[in-house]
Order: structure tokens, then C-alpha cells, then sequence
């Protein structure tokens, strides 16, 4: 059996993987791990979820050591702060037994952050996590902080940085950095403007592609063909109905989120939004009574899908169906982990049938459609042809005129 002494790592890092608990590798990690010890230019296409990020912290954390360095060596680039942390805080697990050192770098505080983060980079650490805009804000400010000794780069899921627009600060902090270093880039999907920026940063890049994975057997999927305003009541009833484990509701748009929280709240059941106008305090601490059990259910938008990892989320609601059908296995992919099991339903309203058909496509199977719970009214009806049909890839929808009040 392969495990992860067969990478003779330092001993110092063994004995971290080993006090974790950490035997074999993820097919991620089987495949990076040789190349980035090799020290070729990578750039791997990896879901949340499959290990990638264990994939580049331990062949670099393994050359810092062995290379006996004391400046600053690589910088790992990350879209969201949450998920910044989240790394921040495997690098501390990982290199507990080899003395290695980090700072996480993140805006959403205040200026006394700042400061206290920019100080802590000129004096130094192996490995810095950050978030763009910051990082830039950083470099871009008095007493900036030297990059010339970054020997690894790592950008971790670059499709989501773009979305969300950080294609040109990426351009710019890369021109801090030494031309050369070996660079490494992670991403869920593949979208042209993706392999525009390896081009433009990776020099003779090795591929990895590990296929998108379906969903964990151990979820159960459901969805409810509902109209917009059947949405609040379904749900509440769906809550009513759950009485154990930990929830997450996924909404399409920071707006909705807020939405949704109102309309729950007003109705005594006890729920928390998560989104950008929080400020990081406020952040924090939520996703920390998350994690303790504390508060039960949460509200977010796909950002949380790829920036939260607990354990013990028992449903995941999708209240609109995701416009890609890739961020749908990345929300569902939160409950049932650890080969463990766990719910998803999702709320269809008749606009968003196609996008759950191309859901559908890219599983590879149909997800039951429950009735509706007396009391609601009439529902609208998703109806799929014999494949025979080759309009819309083989599926036809019959729209329904919405309920009368």
C-alpha cells in the first residue's frame, strides 16, 4: 500500500503526518507531491475536498527545511480570508514538530492589523497565506515588504480569485516576486481565462487533472420544484422536521442571504448570515460558534461553500440552484464528509430548471423531485422526454402559471 512515508519526507514532518493521523495519500497528493518535489511548475485542477491543500504544503514545507532557510520562502495566495486561515492553520498542524513559521494576511480589520501584519512580515516567516488585495495594499505601502526571497508561489483556487476579480492585483503582486521561483497553481475548474494566467506566470508547467468528483454516496439529494414564493414556507417546515446536526443554507446573492436570515428570524428559529458586509470580528466569531455547535444553522453564498471545512453538517439547503454546476457538488460536498451521511435539497423554481438539468448532466443521474408538503399549493412540474428528444439535450419543461393568493 502506498502511504506517505514512500515520499521520504524529513523526519520532522513525518512525525507531524503521523501524530495526525495522515497514512495514505489522496490522488492529489500521490501525483503533486513528486512533481512539486522535483520542483516543476504545476498547475493541477483539484475540487475542494480531495487533499489538495496538504498537496503543496508538504513537498514545500519539506524543502524549507531541508533547504535550512530563514527568510521568507513562499507565499500562498488565497481568495478569501476564510479560507486563508484555513490554511494558516494546517501549515501550524503540519509543521508542528518542524519549527517552521507563518502569518495569515487578511484586510477586513483594522488598521492596527495592518500595521501589526506588515511588522510581521519584514521580520520574517517561511511561509505567508494571503489574500490579494491585501497582500497588495501591503506591498503597495510605505515600509513595504521585500518578496525577493519567495522561492514557491502558490495560488490556491485561482478560478474563484478571478471571479471574483483579482485577475489584475495577481498580475501585479506577481511583479514583486523574483522571476525565479517555482510556481504553483490549484484550481476547481479550468475557464479560459485560467489557463491565460498560467501561461502568462508558469513556465513549462507540468498538468494534473483529477476529475471533478461526484457527490458522496453517503448524501442523500433531494429537490422541491417550488415558485419563489412557496420558498419560506417549505423551508420552515424542512426545519421543523430537523432536529439533529448542523445546517447550512446556500443562497444565490449576499442580498438573498440577508433576505432569508430576516424571514427566519422573525419566525424564532435561531440562525446567523455569513457575508462580506460583516466585519472580521463579527466573521470570526460566527464560524467559531459554528464549529463549537454553538449556533446551528448558517446562511451564505458559494464563497462559504469552498471556505468552510466542519465536521457534523447534517443538511445543506440550497435555496437557489447554483448558476454552475460545479459549485453545486462544492455546497453539497460540506455535509457527509468523512464517510459519513447527510442531506441535500434543493429549491427549484421554474427559471432555474435548466440550470439543475445541467446539474443533473454533470453527476450523471436524476435527483428525486419530492411533492410538496400540503398547505403550499401547486407546484410547478420539471418534466423530462424520452432521450430520444434532442431538445435542450434531451429534457422538456412545462412551466405552470404560479399559484393564486
Amino acid at each position: 500500500m502506498f502511504t506517505f512515508s514512500n515520499f521520504n519526507f524529513t523526519t520532522s514532518l513525518q512525525d507531524g503526518l503521523d501524530a495526525m493521523g495522515f497514512e495514505t495519500p489522496t490522488p492529489i497528493q500521490q501525483e503533486a507531491i513528486p512533481l512539486i518535489l522535483s520542483g516543476k511548475d504545476l498547475i493541477a485542477c483539484a475540487q475542494t475536498g480531495t487533499g489538495k491543500t496538504a498537496a503543496y504544503l508538504l513537498p514545500v514545507m519539506n524543502k524549507i527545511i531541508e533547504a535550512g532557510s530563514s527568510t521568507v520562502n513562499t507565499l500562498i495566495i488565497a481568495p478569501t480570508r476564510e479560507l486563508a486561515q484555513q490554511i494558516d492553520k494546517q501549515v501550524e498542524g503540519l509543521s508542528y514538530f518542524t519549527g517552521l513559521s507563518s502569518i495569515c494576511v487578511y484586510g477586513g480589520n483594522d488598521g492596527n492589523a495592518f500595521a501589526q501584519q506588515q511588522k510581521a512580515m519584514r521580520e520574517g516567516a517561511d511561509i505567508i497565506v494571503a489574500t490579494p488585495g491585501r497582500l497588495l495594499a501591503m506591498l503597495t505601502s510605505s515600509g513595504s515588504v521585500d518578496m525577493s526571497t519567495i522561492r514557491h508561489l502558490i495560488l490556491d483556487e485561482a478560478d474563484r480569485m478571478l471571479d471574483m476579480g483579482f485577475y489584475d492585483d495577481i498580475v501585479r503582486i506577481i511583479n514583486y516576486l523574483p522571476k525565479e521561483r517555482q510556481t504553483l497553481m490549484f484550481s476547481a475548474t479550468m475557464p479560459g481565462k485560467i489557463r491565460m494566467l498560467a501561461t502568462k506566470i508558469l513556465n513549462q508547467p507540468e498538468q494534473i487533472n483529477i476529475a471533478i468528483s461526484k457527490p458522496a454516496e453517503g448524501i442523500l439529494q433531494q429537490a422541491y420544484m417550488v415558485y419563489d414564493q412557496q420558498k419560506n414556507e417549505l423551508l420552515t417546515q424542512l426545519l421543523a422536521n430537523q432536529t439533529e446536526g448542523s445546517i447550512i443554507l446556500f443562497a444565490g446573492t449576499k442580498e438573498k442571504v440577508k433576505e432569508v436570515e430576516r424571514e427566519l428570524r422573525r419566525k424564532k428559529i435561531s440562525v446567523k448570515a455569513f457575508h462580506s458586509d460583516l466585519d472580521q470580528a463579527m466573521r470570526e466569531e460566527i464560524m467559531r460558534d459554528f464549529r463549537n455547535r454553538e449556533l446551528r444553522m448558517l446562511i451564505g453564498t458559494d464563497i462559504l461553500s469552498r471556505g468552510i471545512d466542519v465536521d457534523g453538517i447534517s443538511l445543506v439547503i440550497n435555496y437557489d440552484v447554483p448558476p454552475d454546476a460545479e459549485d453545486y457538488v462544492h455546497r453539497i460536498g460540506r455535509t457527509a464528509r468523512a464517510d459519513t451521511t447527510g442531506t441535500a435539497i434543493t429549491f427549484i423554481n421554474p427559471k432555474d430548471i435548466r440550470k439543475f438539468a445541467n446539474i443533473e448532466a454533470l453527476i450523471g443521474y436524476e435527483i428525486i423531485k419530492l411533492p410538496l408538503p400540503d398547505g403550499l399549493g401547486e407546484a410547478p412540474v420539471y418534466h423530462q422526454k424520452p432521450k430520444s428528444s434532442k431538445k435542450h439535450g434531451g429534457k422538456k419543461f412545462f412551466r405552470k402559471p404560479p399559484p393564486k393568493k
